[in-house]
């Protein structure tokens, strides 16, 4: 399983991931489902690590059960919850199950979450997250201590949030993460295309890594408030606001923003990643409408 991998290092197709999270539970089988109606569509299924810090089964685990069902895992890896020490033995334990590609996140704040009396870790954050990670390739832990079973073999990623409000820190952040390892970028939820075209264009174009520009299906007006209250960083403008709360169908007139977006990204970009919450089986859907064809 590396036609993910494969397609970022070569950069002669256009990508394309889609996030699941995992049940608030023991059992994948709702999971599985929205994950088979993927399998051929996208090169990869991000399995999310307790997303807006709420608790779901294990991304280690879920990730595991994707590749027994034939799909290739993104497996999220968020500092929130664990010190250097989980982390890397994590890590290694993704190594052994066969898990290659990690995304590498600092993690949303536990205050944000269905626990918020939790004690936070953040012993790392991301971009140290990915400077372990490139350790453990090299055969070394973080104290460059000899691995006795030799380096892992781990293709790391990280997010990028090119509507960040600071240009400046976001360009640093980039090239931090750039020089820690990082092969593959997945961005927050775009709206604004513009500044996401001179993100590519300033910023993201001389890394020559794959940017994968992130596509949120919105399910009506109501879902846009939603985000925009309680996401930070999200500002999805009002003209996509009132074309949902106008539509007779505002689920249908979703996809149809979602896919002219994936459109729009297919000029200024390497792939996309479709954020579709609880609503994956639509994102064939979604691809469909934007031309991009099944994976073969």
């Amino acid at each position: 399983m590396n036609r993910f991998r494969t397609a970022c290092q070569t950069l002669d197709e256009f990508i394309v991931t889609a996030e699941v999270a995992p049940p608030k539970g023991a059992d994948p089988s709702q999971m599985i489902e929205m994950v088979r109606l993927l399998k051929g569509r996208v090169h990869a299924v991000n399995i999310t690590d307790g997303s807006r810090a709420v608790l779901g089964m294990s991304s280690l685990a879920a990730s595991i059960i994707l590749i027994h069902h034939g799909v290739e895992p993104i497996y999220q890896l968020a500092c929130r919850d664990r010190n250097r020490i989980g982390l890397q033995a994590d890590l290694l334990g993704a190594q052994a199950l066969g898990i290659r590609n990690v995304l590498a996140l600092t993690g949303d704040p536990v205050k944000a979450g269905d626990h918020p009396d939790a004690k936070a870790v953040f012993d790392l954050e991301s971009v140290r997250l990915l400077q372990a990670i490139d350790k453990l390739n090299q055969g070394k832990d973080w104290n460059n201590k000899t691995l006795p079973d030799g380096a892992t073999d781990l293709f790391p990623g990280a997010a990028v949030d090119p509507q960040s409000s600071s240009w400046s820190g976001l360009k640093s952040r980039f090239e931090r993460k750039i020089e820690a390892g990082a092969q593959f970028f997945q961005s927050q939820l775009i709206t604004d295309f513009d500044r996401f075209d001179q993100f590519m264009t300033e910023i993201a174009d001389s890394s020559k890594k794959p940017i994968l520009a992130g596509i949120f299906l919105l399910k009506s007006a109501k879902n846009a408030r939603f985000i925009n209250k309680y996401v930070p960083g999200v500002c999805i403008p009002d003209s996509i606001i009132d074309r949902l709360e106008q539509a007779k169908h505002p689920l249908e007139e979703g996809i149809l923003i979602a896919s002219e977006q994936v459109k729009i990204a297919r000029e200024l970009c390497h792939g996309v990643h479709i954020m579709a919450v609880k609503r994956e089986d639509l994102i064939p859907k979604i691809l469909d409408l934007s031309g991009i064809k099944p994976l073969f």
